[in-house]
Parts: C-alpha cells; structure tokens; sequence
C-alpha cells in the first residue's frame, strides 16, 4: 500500500505501508520526520498528531472519545486531525495523503 505523507518542511514521502498497521506505524518504521509517536501509539500522547486529507478522511473509522480527549493536547489541531496510532491502514486507504503539523508540541 502506498502512504503519501507531507512533512512540515513540504516534503512529499510516499512509503510502503502493511495492511492492518496503523499509519503511525508506517511512518515511525520508514522515518517520516514530523510523526513522533512518543508512547509507541498507546494512545496516550498526541504525538503522531497529522491531518488526514479527502476523500480518505470520510473513508476512516470516526475518532474514539479518548481520541478526542488526546487531541485536545496537540498543537495545531484542525476539523481534518487524527491520531495516526488511531488509523489502520486498509485497502481503502491507497494513496492516502497524510500531512504532519508545524510541530508536534
């Protein structure tokens, strides 16, 4: 599955993901700078903070409430923010472009 993740600095990287894995985890494993991932995708941190643009944003599970309560934490949080650790990666998700924030702070 192709991954296209925008980093901060502008940089478009398109990465090979696995099925089943999240989208943090496909960032952290090709080191895609602007996804931390501080707990590791426990869900408890909002450092893997990113916006997920359309189509695929109406494709993915809505936000859990703890979800919700983590990223009230981040920084630079939009209508279109998720938690990649949240996101797996499925079929629908070919191609998905996935943008990291100014800062994970």
């Amino acid at each position: 599955m192709k991954i296209n993740y925008v980093t901060p600095a502008g940089e478009a990287v398109t990465v090979n993901a696995e099925l089943g894995e999240s989208l943090m985890e496909a960032a952290v494993r090709n080191g895609v700078d602007g996804i931390v991932a501080a707990c590791g995708g426990c869900l408890s941190c909002a450092t893997c903070h990113a916006y997920i643009d359309e189509p695929w944003l109406s494709k993915i599970d809505p936000q859990s409430q703890t979800e919700k309560d983590m990223l009230d934490y981040a920084s630079h949080v939009e209508p279109d923010s998720r938690l990649t650790c949240q996101v797996p990666v499925t079929a629908e998700l070919e191609g998905v472009i996935v943008r990291t924030p100014p800062s994970q702070d």
